[in-house]
C-alpha cells in the first residue's frame, strides 16, 4: 500500500536543482552550500489564509541533500517562524524524469536545543530510504502550515555508486619484497595486485582520484596477509579488496576509501584490539562485506564500559559513510561513531545489514549523531547494549528493522539527554526490562512504531543487569513531543507492567489508556515460527536464532503504515517487528 499526499494549497512552487555531490556541508541544521539552478517561484493556487499571529507562519529557507549515500538521501530544510510548531513537511520521491511518485516518511520537525555541549537549530529534517545506487531522483517536499507560508519545492539529488576500479585499469603485481617500489610508482587508476605472502604492516601514501581509485587487491582473496597495521592518513580514493590484516586498518582523515571483502583479525598491544578505525574526520567511506574478529570474550567480567574489554570493530567519524554487510564479533563495540570532541559532522551515515555478536559494551554505538544516522536491518546477538544513542543531537537518528537477541543491559541506550530517536520495526528479545532507559536525564522527541519487544524476569541466579522484567521502563521520557504507538510488547512469563514518565500501568488495557501506545498489543514468545527459547541468562553465549513470525501470531497486521518503510506489506496492515510474514530476511553479514 502506498499513501499519496493528495492535493493541498501552497503559496508558491520553487523548482530547485541540487547537484547532490556539491550539496555537502555541516550537520546540526545549519545551511549547506547553495544549490544551483533555482527557478523563480510561481503561484499555483490560492494562498493559505493565515489563522494566527504572524510569528506562527513559516518562512522556508533552502532545502539541501547533504552527503548522499548509496541507498539513502538526507534532507534538511531550515525555516523561521512557526512559533506554534504546527507546520509539517510531507515527502514524495521518484526517479528523475519518471512519472510515478511514491510517498516517503515525512520530515521530522526538530526544535532548537542542546545537550552535552552541542546545540542545533530549528529545521525540518529526515531521510528517504532504500533507493538504488548511482541513480538520479527527484524529491517533492510539501510544507504545510495552516498559519501561512505553505510551499512546495522539488529537489534533485543522485545517490552514490558502489565503489569500483576504473574500467580498463592497469594491473601492477606486487610481492612482499617489491611492494614499496610498486607503491612509490602508483598512479590514479592503478590496481596493485598483491601476491600471496606475508607483508609487514605499512602506511599507504598515494592517492587516487574521482573515477580513478588506486586499488590494493589480493591476487587470491585472503592470501595476501598484512602483519600489523595498514594505515592511511589524509588519503583519498583508495580501495582495499580481499586482504587479510592481522592487526588493524586505520583511515584517519581519509575520504572516499573502500574496504571490502577483507578479513581483519584484531590484535591487542600497539593496535589496541581495533579492527577498522577512522579516529579523525573523513568522508564517504564504504566498509562492506568484511569479517572482523576481536579478542574480547563474552563474559560477565567483560561487560559494560568499565569491563575487561578491548577494541572497536569499526569506528568512524565524519559524514557520508556506509558500513554494511560486515560480520563483527568479539569487540567492546561492534560498530561505533566517535564521541565528545572527537565526534565531527556525524550525519548522513548508514549502518546496514551487519551481523554483530559478542559486543561487551555496545553492538552499534551511534552516539553524537547530528541527524540522519540510519541504523537499518542489522542482526545483533549477545551484546551488553544493543544500539546506543548517547546522545542524539536533535535527530532524527533512525533505528529500523534491527533484530536483537540476548541483550544484557538495554536494547536502546538513549542516554545523556538524547533527542530525536526514531525506533521503527525492531525486534528485541532479552531478559529484564524490554524497552528501558535508566539514564536519569530526559529522553526527548522519541518516536516508536511497530516494534516487537519481549522482556521478562531473568532466570534464577542469572545476570540481572537488564532490569526486573517490565515491558517498558521509561521514567525519563519527556511526554511532550513523544510519539509512541502500535508496538507489540510482552514478557516471557506473562506479566505486563511498566512505566512511561510518571504514568504506571499493570496491564495492556492500562497502557492503552495512557498518554502513549493507544494501539499497543500484547505478545509472547509464541509469536515466533521456530520455537525460539527465551535467553534467561545474558552471560550465556547464544547462537543467532530465527525470529521470523509464525502464521496467526499476535504481532501480525497490527502495525501502522509508514510510507517508504513498510511499503508492500501483506494483509490488513504491516506486521510488528523486523520481519513481515512471508517476506525474505536480509542477508546479514558478508554477501
Amino acid at each position: 500500500m502506498k499513501v499519496g499526499l493528495g492535493q493541498r494549497p501552497w503559496t508558491a512552487v520553487l523548482m530547485l536543482v541540487c547537484v547532490a555531490t556539491g550539496c555537502g556541508g555541516g550537520g546540526g541544521g545549519e545551511p549547506v552550500a547553495d544549490p544551483v539552478g533555482t527557478v523563480p517561484a510561481t503561484d499555483n493556487t490560492l494562498p493559505v489564509t493565515p489563522s494566527g499571529p504572524a510569528s506562527d507562519a513559516t518562512t522556508a529557507g533552502t532545502p539541501s541533500v547533504p552527503y548522499p549515500t548509496l541507498e539513502n538521501l538526507s534532507v534538511e530544510w531550515p525555516f523561521t517562524g512557526d512559533a506554534n510548531g504546527n507546520a509539517v513537511v510531507e515527502v514524495r520521491v521518484r526517479r528523475a524524469g519518471s512519472g510515478a511518485w511514491q510517498a516517503s516518511l515525512p520530515l521530522r520537525r526538530v526544535a532548537a536545543g542542546s545537550t552535552e555541549g552541542r546545540s542545533w537549530s530549528t529545521h525540518h529534517v529526515g531521510s528517504v530510504f532504500d533507493l538504488q545506487p548511482d541513480t538520479a531522483y527527484e524529491l517533492e517536499l510539501t510544507l504545510n502550515d495552516p498559519d501561512g507560508g505553505a510551499v512546495q519545492r522539488i529537489v534533485q539529488a543522485r545517490t552514490r555508486g558502489v565503489p569500483a576500479p576504473m574500467a580498463g585499469a592497469p594491473v601492477k603485481p606486487a610481492t612482499p619484497s617489491t611492494l614499496g617500489a610498486v607503491m612509490a610508482g602508483a598512479r590514479p587508476g592503478d590496481i596493485i595486485e598483491l601476491a600471496a605472502g606475508t607483508y609487514a604492516g605499512f602506511e599507504w601514501t598515494k592517492d587516487g582520484s574521482t573515477g580513478q581509485p588506486i586499488v590494493l587487491r589480493a591476487a587470491t582473496r585472503g592470501a595476501a596477509i598484512v602483519e600489523g597495521e595498514l594505515a592511511m592518513f589524509s588519503r583519498h580514493h583508495v580501495h582495499l579488496d580481499g586482504l587479510t590484516v592481522n592487526g588493524r586498518v586505520r583511515l584517519n582523515s581519509s575520504n572516499d576509501i573502500a574496504v571490502v571483502r577483507c578479513t581483519i583479525n584484531a590484535r591487542a598491544g600497539a593496535t589496541n584490539g581495533d579492527g577498522i578505525v577512522m579516529f579523525r574526520r573523513g568522508e564517504n567511506a564504504y566498509i562492506a562485506d568484511n569479517v572482523i574478529t576481536g579478542t574480547t570474550p563474552w563474559t560477565e567480567a567483560a561487560m559494560g564500559a568499565g569491563g575487561a574489554n578491548l577494541g572497536e570493530g569499526i569506528a568512524v567519524t565524519g559524514p557520508g559513510h556506509v558500513i554494511r554487510n560486515n560480520r563483527v564479533s568479539g569487540f567492546r563495540d561492534g560498530v561505533s561513531f566517535m564521541e565528545e570532541d572527537e565526534a565531527v559532522d556525524q550525519h548522513s551515515l548508514d549502518v546496514i545489514e551487519n551481523d554483530i555478536e559478542n559486543a561487551t559494551d555496545d553492538a552499534i554505538e551511534a552516539d553524537f549523531c547530528q541527524h540522519n544516522c540510519r541504523i537499518l536491518r542489522n542482526r545483533i546477538t549477545n551484546a551488553f547494549v544493543g544500539v546506543s544513542s548517547q546522545p542524539g543531537l536533535g535527530g532524527p537518528t533512525y533505528f529500523v528493522r534491527n533484530v536483537m537477541y540476548n541483550i544484557a543491559h538495554v536494547a536502546f541506550k538513549l542516554y545523556r539527554g538524547s533527542h530525536g530517536d526514531v525506533l521503527l520495526h525492531n525486534t528485541v528479545v532479552k531478559a529484564g526490562d524490554g524497552l528501558a532507559v535508566y539514564a536519569g536525564v530526559p529522553v526527548s522527541a522519541l518516536m516508536t512504531r511497530n516494534n516487537l519487544i519481549i522482556g521478562g524476569r531473568p532466570g534464577d541466579g542469572a545476570y540481572a543487569g537488564g532490569g526486573a522484567g517490565r515491558v517498558i521502563e521509561l521514567r525519563d521520557l519527556v511526554l511532550a513531543g513523544a510519539d509512541m504507538d502500535h508496538d507489540a510488547l510482552g514478557a516471557h512469563d506473562g506479566s505486563f507492567a511498566g512505566r512511561l514518565a510518571d504514568v504506571t500501568f499493570a496491564s495492556l488495557a492500562e497502557l492503552r489508556r495512557g498518554p502513549q501506545e493507544p494501539h499497543a498489543v500484547e505478545v509472547s514468545m509464541a509469536v515466533f515460527a521456530s520455537g525460539v527459547a527465551f535467553p534467561t541468562d545474558a552471560r550465556t553465549r547464544y547462537a543467532a536464532p530465527d525470529l521470523q513470525l509464525r502464521a496467526g501470531a499476535a504481532a501480525l497486521d497490527v502495525g501502522a503504515v509508514l510510507p517508504g518503510i513498510n511499503d508492500g506489506f501483506t494483509g490488513m496492515a504491516p506486521d510488528a517487528g523486523a520481519y513481515e510474514l512471508g517476506g525474505a530476511a536480509p542477508a546479514y553479514g558478508p554477501r
